[in-house]
């Protein structure tokens, strides 16, 4: 996965990272310091904003993650929702010191290990990527994000260095005169 221009915006998703539905720039801070599953996942499906509240888009991005990976939230928080919707396994972690409306986080299709009402701390596992009810042509997380009824872009949740690719470069020391 690769960042755009201004850090935030990784490749497959569309318009800027930070915009939401009408285009305003949403108050969602960076809180996360783990993806929902694996290191880096590939970004099988990426943020678009429907441009009305009930027009098409995709709100929130698809992770690659195999049937049994575990999933985990990405920031402490306490558990809203763990069942089925529409036949889908759904858990929803309302985020801890977000704000009011606090920030929801909801991951699909899993298969929870946690319940309503139990507090959650960043990083833990939820439950596993169910073999099922992905919307995905392969394995898949649904990751979205919402304050209130509006949909953001969950991304917008990892700090930068999250979200870049590719392994750590050291660079050549230039001008340091070196010790005989």
């Amino acid at each position: 996965m690769t960042a755009g221009a201004d850090g935030r915006t990784p490749a497959g998703t569309s318009g800027p990272a930070s915009a939401g539905a009408d285009g305003a720039v949403p108050a969602a801070p960076e809180v996360a310091r783990v993806w929902p599953v694996g290191v880096r996942p590939a970004v099988v499906r990426g943020w678009e904003p429907p441009a009305t509240v009930y027009g098409p888009g995709h709100r929130g991005v698809d992770l690659a993650a195999p049937a049994g990976a575990p999933v985990r939230t990405v920031a402490a928080g306490r558990v809203l929702f763990a069942g089925r919707v529409a036949g889908r396994g759904v858990v929803s972690v309302a985020l801890t010191g977000s704000g009011d409306p606090p920030l929801r986080t909801t991951y699909e299709p899993v298969r929870a290990s946690v319940r309503k009402g139990d507090d959650v701390a960043a990083g833990e596992v939820i439950g596993t990527v169910e073999a099922t009810g992905s919307h995905c042509a392969t394995a898949c997380v649904h990751w979205g994000l919402l304050r209130g009824d509006t949909y953001l872009n969950p991304l917008l949740l990892l700090p930068p260095w999250l979200l870049r690719s590719g392994p750590s470069r050291l660079l050549p020391v230039v001008g340091i005169p070196l010790p005989a």
